[in-house]
Order: C-alpha cells, then sequence, then structure tokens
C-alpha cells in the first residue's frame, strides 16, 4: 500500500474507499517515510528571521509612503514582471468582480467546506454553501455575490463546481489524522513593522516533529504551468520557516486539470534563493515607490488579466503573437 503524506499506510482493500490511480498518485508523491523526512538545523528559522529583517531594515525608509509594504505572492510576481502594473495597482483602485476572477476564491471555500463536510460532499452543494456564505459575510465578493446577474452566477456556479469536481476526483478523503489546514494565515513582519510578508496556502498537511520536517504545501493551479507557481510555493516556504522554525518538507504545485501534481522539496538553498527574491521585490517597490526607477513593461501571459491592456500596444502584440505560435484562437 501507498504511504500517506505522514507516515500511515493508506491501504485500498474492499474494507476501505478505493482510490483511483490518480489518488494513488497523489498519496504516493507527498507521500513519505519518517527516514524520507529531512532534518533542518534548529535555529534555521531565526537565522532566515535574522537575515532577511537586517536587509529589509537597510531597504524600507521611514518615511516611505503608505507603510506598512505589505509583500504578498501575487505583488511579488509582479513587480519581479512589468512593473508598470504593479505600479497601476499600487496606486489605483480600481478592482472589479467578475465571475472568472470570483471562481478561485469561491471553489477553495467549496473544497475546504468539502474537506471538513461531514457525510456526503457533492461539489455543486459545496459551491452552493461557499457561495452562500461569502453572501452573508461583509467582504467585496460578498457584496458582489448579493447582486451577480443570474447569467454570471450560473457561470461561476458551473465553472467553480468543475474545479471543485476536479480535486475530490484527484484527491484522496483527507483523514482529519494528516492534520488538514486550507488557507491557513501566514504572516511575519520586519524591519520595525515596515514591512509585512503574508500568505494563504490553499492546503497544507501534515506538521513539524522538532527539527524534522513534516508539512506539505499545496497550491491548486488550473491552466498551463507558469515560473511564478513555484516561486509561490517558496515565498509559504519562507514565512512559514520563520513562523515555525522548521521549514515545510514538500511543495506541491497540483493542476486540477491536468490531474498532475508538480513538486519540489524544501531546503536550505531554496529557502535562501527566496529571501533574495524577497529583497529584491522590496527593493524594487521602494524604488518604485520613492521614483528611483521608471515602471518598465514586461509583456508575459498575465497580461491576459491586466487592467491596462486595452492601452498596451505591447502586451497586445506579445498575446497575438503567442496565440499565432500556439494556435488558440482568441
Amino acid at each position: 500500500p501507498p504511504f500517506s503524506p505522514w507516515g500511515m499506510t493508506v491501504g485500498v482493500d474492499d474494507d476501505q474507499t478505493t482510490l483511483t490511480a490518480a489518488q494513488i498518485e497523489v498519496l504516493e508523491t507527498l507521500g513519505a517515510t519518517g527516514d524520507e523526512r529531512p532534518r533542518f538545523h534548529p535555529n534555521l528559522g531565526r537565522d532566515l528571521h535574522a537575515s532577511l529583517n537586517t536587509e529589509l531594515a537597510q531597504l524600507v525608509p521611514d518615511d516611505l509612503a503608505d507603510l506598512p509594504l505589505f509583500v504578498t505572492k501575487r505583488t511579488l510576481a509582479m513587480v519581479h514582471g512589468c512593473r508598470r502594473r504593479w505600479q497601476h495597482e499600487d496606486t489605483t483602485d480600481d478592482f472589479a468582480w467578475t465571475p472568472a476572477i470570483a471562481r478561485g476564491s469561491v471553489s477553495h471555500k467549496a473544497i475546504e467546506l468539502g474537506i471538513h463536510w461531514s457525510g456526503e460532499t457533492a461539489p455543486l452543494h459545496m459551491v452552493d454553501e461557499a457561495m452562500a456564505s461569502y453572501e452573508h459575510g461583509d467582504t467585496g465578493l460578498g457584496y458582489y455575490l448579493q447582486g451577480i446577474e443570474p447569467a454570471d452566477r450560473a457561470e461561476l456556479r458551473a465553472r467553480a463546481g468543475e474545479r471543485v469536481s476536479a480535486f475530490f476526483e484527484c484527491f484522496p478523503p483527507i483523514e482529519p489524522k494528516w492534520k488538514p489546514v486550507t488557507e491557513g494565515r501566514l504572516k511575519r513582519t520586519l524591519a520595525q513593522e515596515r514591512v509585512i510578508l503574508q500568505g494563504k496556502p490553499d492546503l497544507t498537511l501534515g506538521v513539524a516533529r522538532g527539527a524534522q520536517a513534516g508539512k506539505v504545501v499545496v497550491d491548486l493551479k488550473t491552466g498551463a504551468p507558469m515560473p511564478d507557481h513555484r516561486a509561490d510555493l517558496r515565498f509559504y516556504a519562507l514565512i512559514d520557516a520563520m513562523m515555525q522554525g522548521t521549514p515545510p518538507r514538500l511543495l506541491v504545485t497540483y493542476y486540477l486539470d491536468q490531474a498532475r501534481p508538480v513538486t519540489e522539496p524544501v531546503t536550505e538553498a531554496v529557502l535562501e534563493a527566496e529571501m533574495t527574491r524577497v529583497v529584491d521585490g522590496v527593493r524594487l517597490m521602494v524604488e518604485l515607490r520613492t521614483g528611483e526607477r521608471e515602471p518598465d513593461l514586461v509583456p508575459s501571459p498575465s497580461c491576459r488579466w491586466c487592467p491596462l491592456l486595452d492601452d498596451c500596444e505591447h502586451g497586445q502584440a506579445f498575446l497575438e503573437d503567442r496565440a499565432d505560435r500556439l494556435g488558440l484562437e482568441e
């Protein structure tokens, strides 16, 4: 039988849930025996925090506008990519919900409910419960759902249901003893509260045992793999290492529409590389806010979702060329 991610064997027989090949692959990919779990230096988390804190304190001036500087996986990806888009989103507030944007939040909430639900979990029922939960809350998404058009609601429900169905088809039943946490908040304050790193992984499983790593961090995606996906998980691992002292063991990007996991073991080199990326990202944010750097434009596949696309010839040309090369229809 395959090993679960935390050392308990999971049998596949008539007395237990019959697992599909995709579900068994998840167990085998995320799994590790006790001997396979790496050990880290007990002071690693504190050392990472001290080093990063020192570097950021030298970068961020006390008089920088709009302190503290909030750093997330999204802002890091943008500032290391198209800095014109980062500046636009940093200085304007023109965000608008759409069914495509809301799909991710609704899907993740539905998966969270399904993991912890008592009894049968029908994906569309979980989606309905997730949408109702948001509608009864005091959030931007809640207000959007309260006034959403029927056609947009149907589109959102269908697309979110597709993603939720894929998760429960691909993942084995999540047992409570695996210590699942859905959308758990990660946060670390640095540089005398002038910089705040924060994140919210889709799913974590397991915990560390002393200095021996045991946690697996999972991000759920659809669509083509992107370099930012691996960077997102490294960012989570860095914050978690500073918070807990012991880093996660494994980072997993799971592509639901392909039933395919892409993994990366966590090492000290991975954490140090991500720390350098965070420092470089914060330096760019500070330089853009103070006017020391002009916001250069870097086209990429994410131009599809950029609010500046209608007026950006470079982004439009990039997407047209990419569609021609890949044989995609608009």
